[in-house]
């Protein structure tokens, strides 16, 4: 019989071992030290437990981590083999209170450097890559690098899997999305510290895709990009799969730096639906709600509750924006035209917002934009109050990223292209106008 032995050094190469091990299932109990790793797989009836000072600290070496069939950016493809990989299992825990830790820079440099060139792959991996997803020139992309294919690898997915519950654990350093529930059912996320430099490019905290029946429960989360992001796939390969994501709970988390804290989309084409977020306080975000989508991104939006939320210091607290720029170079996305609606066009409905506070807003109260023919509905604004920080100020257009809707110069909640607004006990401090109704004017 092979004993399989782990060394918590910072110096061993425990890839073999903890496979080997991971592979009995049952329970791991990692004790404190600094455990160096390849990628892993972990199956059904399997537990991993971190104690104080325990560390998994992958290896930042770009061939350890072979392709392997998920999706990416909303688009099933051949990617990288995520860090820590829960695929087609059930009954898996993850517990802490250790670390988990992507080793996240040379990933973060590489990225950098390739995600926005313009001469398609180039190194022997980003070949590789291109050859197993014919037609990637065509596929949609997030701005993470699909048109280079250095598609970096997530630090924990969960792909088609159940029953799945992480608690307790620090996390950080990711090379790419940090925590990513994708088609699974039943998954818990809880008392999760995610931390990522504010400048490493798409390092989500967490996004739930295709997923139902998740919660999420008192999480901190101070990223490099989106906080708490939710999403169904990408254009017409997301239609094609029809996994929306449905039922998710969002309660008492603290999202700090991200580009936005709870998140809807950009991926939204199976759809998104009955989704609370509650008690929770997004602290300098650069949006505190933020939904985005635009034309080619599909999906019907609805039931989505937002309550009981402290947003400080963002550009702007309450985003929906179907105008959304990033991964998409066809102008006719950003017309204010009424364009054909199809499968691919975007809708909502069945958006609360109560109880809410946004304090010191730099750019913006409000931005609530849909699509002329494809406007929001049935939109209820309760007892929320909202104010315009007196120095710091940045302009209008930075509330969100959008193109095609003109520049606007005062700083209260635009709203354009909704039908059913309901306003109640809304203010909005430090503007000239608390409400800029654009399709009045």
């Amino acid at each position: 019989m092979i004993e399989y032995k782990l060394v918590g050094d910072g110096r061993t190469d425990n890839t073999e071992s903890l496979q080997a091990l991971l592979d009995l299932k049952g329970e791991l109990v990692l004790l404190k030290g600094e455990y160096l790793t390849g990628p892993l797989t972990v199956h059904s009836d399997t537990s991993i437990r971190f104690e104080e000072g325990a560390v998994l600290k992958f290896i930042p070496d770009f061939s350890l981590y072979k392709p392997v069939y998920t999706r990416w950016e909303g688009v099933k493809c051949w990617c990288m083999h995520p860090c820590l990989f829960i695929s087609g299992a059930s009954n898996v825990s993850v517990t802490g209170p250790g670390t988990v830790d992507g080793s996240g820079e040379v990933w973060w440099k590489s990225a950098n450097e390739r995600r926005n060139s313009s001469d398609g792959p180039q190194t022997e991996i980003e070949k590789r890559f291109a050859s197993l997803n014919p037609g990637f020139e065509d596929q949609p992309g997030g701005g993470g690098g699909r048109q280079v294919q250095f598609l970096r690898p997530p630090l924990i997915q969960i792909h088609e899997s159940s029953n799945v519950t992480l608690d307790g654990l620090t996390i950080k350093n990711s090379p790419f999305w940090t925590v990513h529930p994708v088609f699974s059912d039943n998954v818990r996320l809880s008392n999760l510290v995610i931390e990522n430099p504010a400048d490493a490019p798409n390092t989500d905290g967490i996004d739930i895709e295709s997923c139902t029946h998740v919660s999420v429960d008192s999480c901190y989360v101070h990223v490099g990009d989106d906080g708490i992001a939710l999403k169904s796939g990408s254009g017409a390969s997301g239609i094609q799969d029809g996994a929306p994501t449905s039922h998710v709970r969002i309660t008492n988390c603290t999202v700090r730096a991200a580009h936005g804290g709870a998140v809807i989309g950009s991926e939204t084409a199976a759809g998104i639906d009955n989704i609370e977020v509650s008690d929770c306080t997004f602290d300098g975000t650069d949006r505190g709600i933020r939904i985005k989508t635009r034309r080619g991104r599909g999906g019907c939006l609805h039931d989505l509750v937002f309550r009981n939320l402290t947003m400080r210091g963002n550009l702007c607290p309450l985003v929906v924006n179907m105008f959304y720029r990033c991964g998409c170079s066809d102008m006719s996305c950003f017309s204010l035209d009424p364009q054909p609606v199809s499968a691919e066009t975007p809708s909502l409905y069945g958006l609360t917002i109560e109880n809410c506070t946004g304090l010191e807003s730099r750019s913006s109260a409000a931005m609530i934009v849909g699509l002329p023919e494809s406007r929001l509905k049935d939109v209820k604004i309760r007892n929320c109050f909202f104010s315009v920080a007196k120095d710091g100020l940045r302009p209008v257009r930075e509330s969100d990223m959008f193109l095609g809707l003109p520049d606007i110069e005062e700083r209260g909640m635009r709203i354009r292209f909704v039908d059913g607004l309901e306003l109640e006990n809304v203010h909005v401090e430090g503007a000239a106008r608390d409400v800029i109704l654009e399709d009045e004017e």
